[in-house]
Formats: structure tokens, C-alpha cells, sequence
């Protein structure tokens, strides 16, 4: 429901309230940060950024130790739109005394624990600007004269309900895993982003068989280390395909990457849109490293010589039932080419089958009814990632994630978020901010205010 604007009394107003606080939003806070640095008090960007997590975490359930980054090290929160930050992925290295030991290396890929920890790192810095453990529940807008001048933002910690109101929003809530239609995650269905956190409750139990669905990165470093972590245990992958495919990561197939290729690709007409996919898909989707493939190729034919195959690969095929029951699934395996389905009895199915955005309009209620949408159900997308809207919704609602239909294959990758949140900073910037005019309050009596 709109609620009338008040004129006292009313929570503290933010330029900007983010909504997730994963790599995106820790780097629209950062951006914020070096701009308000910049600037001084008077011209300072007030922002708050809400997280339902208890503290900062990035797939930590694919933190694999050996798995590195699919994306240069220069390719990190700051470094594209500010060569000079402080919060560089270089300055992390110096701060932990191993810049020498990783130019030594002559890697641009970190491993992705590294990377993980540089993120905990740089997002430590701007904790002032986040509530962890508070998950946004209501979006209202609040309306004067007919025109919505405010986003009013309801986030819960524990049994306490915070409001804090916002002139912009930035929604960063990342990706949901996606499991196959009909199967459900359980004790012994996994999907991959589940896999360090339950893999540790298989320790002594002597596991004898796995199965890995999928043919991109993700079931492939599965597969890799479900097969070192289990010596004893086969590990069978599951695909369509004859085999893992390589990721094109050449430098001109890079390109879809540049920040450039986002002002081309959002101009370019819907047909060229999807050719565009359809060429450059293979630099990110259902791809796989070629040396990982390459090491996996090796361990299968060495064992094959041995005579000691716990390797197996059941291609061109796909699962067709998964049953599980407190000591085993069974899954049904369909060839593709002849039809025949075979049983197989394993003690853990594990589905790296990607994820999906997570719902921009899930969380704005009746403010969801004044953003537009495209012929096929899409949020329209300007260029600075702001939703269109109806012209009475004055408040700037952007998006980090889920607009690839609009600006390309970067909308939820690594590669641009630096230039992303600079942009978005500009925008909020050039359509103007007034002075904070409130200070916060509780919702109502017994009700405790946000920490900051």
C-alpha cells in the first residue's frame, strides 16, 4: 500500500539503499566511498546497504582450494574505473605480503579463495555502510501530490523490523541455484553451491559412488574433486554432449567482456541481441577450462590402462529420474542415442545446472505495478541500469543482475562491475539529490532501529 508522505517524524532518508551486499553492491559501496572522499561532507552520497547474510560470502560453497578465477585479477572491484584505488587487488596482496610472491607466479588468475578473501577484505573497509544480517521484506513507496518521492525500506533482523527510507535503490541479490524441474534438494541431492557445506558430513561414511550432472565449469571441478576428496569412490558425470566443451577465452572473444560492448549490445536490435549470445555464449555458459579438461581426459585414460576405473563418463546422456531415499538415490541414466535407460544407485547426486536472477521485482510490492516491463515480460532497462518506469515514480530503482536481455553477457559477472557501479553512481549523481532531511526512528514501540 502507498502511504501519504509525512512531514516529521519519518525514518532517515538515503540517496541510495542497496538491497544485497555480494561483490556488486560491495562495489557500489566502495565507489561511494572514494566519491564522498572526493567531494567532502556537503556533497556526500548517504547510502545504506542491507544484507540477510550474517557476514560477507560469495559462493563459498564452490571455494574449492585448487579453482581459480575464470577472470583477471585487474578485473576486481576497483581497478577499471579507478586504476589508483586503494581498494585494489594489488593493495589487498600488499596488505597481506604476497604482492612479490604473486607477481612471481605470472598469473592473472587468483585462486578463488584468494579472491574471496579479497572481496572479505574490501567489503571490512565499508562495513559502516552495511546492516549484515537484516533481510529486506517490503518495498513502499511513499507518495505527495500523487508523485512516489521515496522508496520507504522494511528489512528485519531477528523478531525486530527496521524502515529506513531511500530516493534511490540498488538491488543486488545475486543468483538462485537452478535445479531441473521436479527435483528437489535434499540430504543426498545436492546442488554444486551446496558442496563444501555438505561434504564434510560424507567424512567417514566411505561413499562408493557419485554422480555429477552438468558440462559446464562448475560440474567439472565437481567431478575433479569429488574424485580426489574419495579415493575409493567412483564419480560418474552426466551429459548431453560428447564431452566438456573449452571455454573461448581468445583475446577477441573477450571482447564481449569490454565495457564498451555494453553500449553496443543494449543499441544493437533484438535479433542481433540473440546472435550475439548465440556466438559469444561459449566464452561463459556450459564451458569448461581446457586444462581442466585436459587433466580429467588424462585421469580417465590413465585409469583405463590401469584397470582401475572409478572415472566414468556417461555422455550424450541425460538423467531422467532421481530418487531418494535415506541411503541412496537411485537415478535412471537415458542414452540419447538408443533410449536405454539404466539404473544407478549412488550415494550423493550432485546438479551443476547454473543458476538464475533472482526476482528484480520480487521484493518491490505495489512499486513493481509502476515499473515497466518489454514484450516478453522483462524489466525494461535504461543504459545506467535504472528501471523504466511510470513518470509519477520519481525514485532511480537499478539493477546489478538480470538485465542481460538488455546490456549483454556482463549483467551478473565479474568483468564490468567496476564500470557498472560507476555508472550507476553518475546517473544517481546527474538526475540530482537533495539534503538528508531525517533522522532514523523504530517502526513502532519495542521496535529497534537499524545498526550501522
Amino acid at each position: 500500500m502507498s502511504q501519504a508522505l509525512p512531514d516529521d517524524d519519518a525514518p532517515l532518508i538515503h540517496d541510495l539503499i542497496g538491497i544485497g551486499f555480494g561483490p556488486s553492491n560491495v562495489a557500489m559501496a566502495i565507489a561511494l566511498s572514494e566519491h564522498n572522499a572526493r567531494v567532502g561532507r556537503q556533497e556526500a552520497v548517504t547510502a545504506h546497504f542491507f544484507e540477510q547474510q550474517p557476514k560477507f560470502g560469495w559462493h563459498r560453497g564452490m571455494l574449492i582450494d585448487d579453482a581459480t578465477m575464470q577472470v583477471s585479477f585487474l578485473k576486481d572491484l576497483v581497478t577499471l574505473r579507478n586504476p589508483t584505488s586503494e581498494f585494489s587487488f594489488l593493495c589487498y596482496l600488499q596488505s597481506r605480503g604476497r604482492l612479490i610472491d604473486f607477481v612471481n607466479h605470472k598469473n592473472l588468475f587468483p585462486l578463488r579463495v584468494e579472491f574471496h578473501d579479497y572481496f572479505e577484505w574490501a567489503a571490512a573497509k565499508v562495513d559502516d555502510m552495511v546492516s549484515y544480517g537484516h533481510e529486506v521484506v517490503a518495498v513502499t513507496p511513499v507518495v505527495r501530490d500523487g508523485i512516489v518521492e521515496y522508496l520507504d525500506v522494511t528489512a528485519r533482523s531477528g523478531s525486530e523490523l527496521v524502515v529506513h527510507r531511500a530516493r534511490n535503490l540498488v538491488i543486488g541479490t545475486g543468483l538462485r541455484p537452478r535445479m531441473p524441474e521436479g527435483v528437489e534438494r535434499g540430504d543426498r541431492v545436492w546442488h554444486n553451491s551446496d558442496l563444501l557445506a555438505k561434504v564434510d558430513g560424507l567424512e567417514g561414511t566411505d561413499p562408493s559412488r557419485f554422480i555429477v550432472v552438468g558440462a559446464g565449469q562448475s560440474a567439472a571441478e565437481n567431478v575433479a574433486y569429488l574424485h580426489r576428496r574419495f579415493p575409493e569412490a567412483e564419480v560418474c558425470a552426466v551429459f548431453s554432449r560428447y564431452g566438456y566443451s573449452p571455454a573461448d577465452d581468445s583475446s577477441f572473444a573477450n571482447r564481449i567482456f569490454d565495457p564498451e560492448a555494453v553500449d553496443e549490445y543494449f543499441t544493437a536490435p533484438d535479433d542481433v541481441k540473440r546472435r550475439l549470445m548465440d556466438y559469444h555464449g561459449n566464452t561463459n555458459y556450459s564451458v569448461v577450462d581446457i586444462d581442466l579438461i585436459d587433466d580429467l581426459y588424462r585421469q580417465v585414460y590413465q585409469e583405463k590402462v590401469l584397470g582401475t576405473e572409478r572415472l566414468r563418463f556417461l555422455n550424450v546422456s541425460r538423467l531422467t529420474e532421481v530418487v531418494e531415499t535415506p541411503d541412496k538415490v537411485r537415478a535412471t541414466v537415458k542414452s540419447l542415442v538408443t533410449g536405454e535407460q539404466t539404473p544407478l544407485d549412488a550415494d550423493v547426486v550432485v546438479f551443476a545446472t547454473g543458476y538464475t536472477p533472482a526476482d528484480p521485482f520480487g521484493l518491490l510490492g505495489d512499486v513493481a505495478d509502476r515499473c515497466l516491463r518489454d514484450d516478453e515480460g522483462r524489466a525494461r532497462v535504461e543504459r545506467d541500469y535504472r528501471v523504466a518506469t511510470d513518470p509519477a515514480l520519481r525514485c532511480g530503482i537499478y539493477l546489478q543482475g538480470g538485465t542481460e536481455h538488455t546490456h549483454g553477457i556482463t549483467s551478473s559477472l565479474l568483468s564490468n562491475t567496476a564500470i557498472r557501479v560507476g555508472e550507476i553512481l553518475d546517473s544517481i549523481l546527474d538526475r540530482g539529490l537533495k539534503p538528508t532531511l531525517y533522522e532514523a526512528r523504530p517502526v513502532a514501540d519495542g521496535i529497534g532501529s537499524a545498526a550501522h
